[in-house]
């Protein structure tokens, strides 16, 4: 049971029973997930110079993220470096804490023993009265859980329906009036995320994050959770389909670039088609069970 870690017993409901459409704020005050990775605990990995170079990013609104080699000393992470960024107003993001840190490795997996989904864990340390990340939408449903500090957040209802992978992804799909349109007309909801409490930020609601205050830096984990759909459901029911021998067939070149494809086409649908209609559904429920808890590196 990890995610009472990062929610309260309304929160849990909510995850697990209707999974929220709209942002929610919830009440966690102090778990054993705080009493261990306080802020403290994350600046003292800053400084340990352990953080992989591949998992930092450096970012200071509104520009891109720096280039690797502003925090980089003989191909290495330099702990100096990243404190001299901190301190001049660039958020440090933390990427794939679940990888490196243990007790986030225990709690990435209980979260998937329970949801089925997997997920990963980011940590974001801003500077006072600084911005990191500006206006964007996720793939995925955040669990934000403010460990230190108060980060405003400033949100917009989805200007896009359900991103998925690089389907109506940020990028992929950016126009450059959002911004001025998303400011001249106000967020939608705005919070003031203060720590011992989560939000719930469901994937592809806009968001922009920021610290108000001058006097403490905010530190926040962010928690997301590869939500499985029907495409996933999809690729699990044709997933062994390459045990049997019609659809190990060599498609030839010439086929491919000739008019023959859609011939293919075709009979691969129909090939398809056939295959599913004679699976055990009630069977393959197991092993697509057995799959969505421990596959690790699905993404939504």
């Amino acid at each position: 049971m990890s995610l009472h870690l990062l929610l309260d017993e309304d929160g849990m409901t909510d995850l697990m029973t209707s999974w929220p459409d709209a942002p929610r704020v919830y009440e966690r005050g102090v778990t054993d997930l705080d009493r261990v990775i306080t802020a403290e605990f994350l600046y003292e990995y800053v400084d340990s110079g352990c953080v992989p170079a591949s998992e930092i990013a450096v970012v200071k609104a509104p520009n891109p993220s720096l280039n690797a080699a502003a925090f980089m000393t003989n191909g290495r992470t330099d702990p100096a470096k990243l404190r001299q960024l901190h301190d001049k107003g660039f958020t440090i993001r933390l990427g794939n804490l679940q990888r490196v840190i243990p007790v986030l490795a225990s709690v990435s997996r209980g979260i998937q023993e329970q949801t089925g989904y997997s997920n990963y864990v980011h940590a974001f340390l801003t500077p006072p009265g600084a911005q990191g990340l500006r206006h964007h939408w996720d793939q995925q449903m955040a669990v934000i859980v403010q460990v230190a500090g108060v980060k405003r957040w400033q949100l917009w209802r989805p200007p896009v329906e359900a991103p998925m992978r690089e389907f109506n992804e940020s990028w992929r799909v950016w126009k450059e009036e959002y911004i001025p349109q998303w400011e001249a007309a106000g967020p939608d909801i705005e919070i003031d995320l203060e720590a011992g409490q989560s939000l719930l930020l469901p994937r592809g609601w806009v968001h922009n994050p920021l610290v108000e205050e001058t006097g403490q830096p905010s530190v926040h984990l962010t928690y997301a959770l590869r939500e499985r759909t029907l495409v996933w459901l999809a690729e699990q029911l044709i997933a062994g389909a390459i045990r049997e021998p019609e659809f190990r067939r060599i498609v030839r070149p010439g086929d491919i670039s000739g008019p023959a494809l859609a011939d293919w086409l075709h009979d691969t649908r129909d090939a398809l088609m056939k295959y599913l209609g004679g699976l055990d559904v009630d069977a393959l429920a197991g092993t697509v069970r057995r799959a969505a808890v421990t596959e690790l590196e699905y993404t939504t």
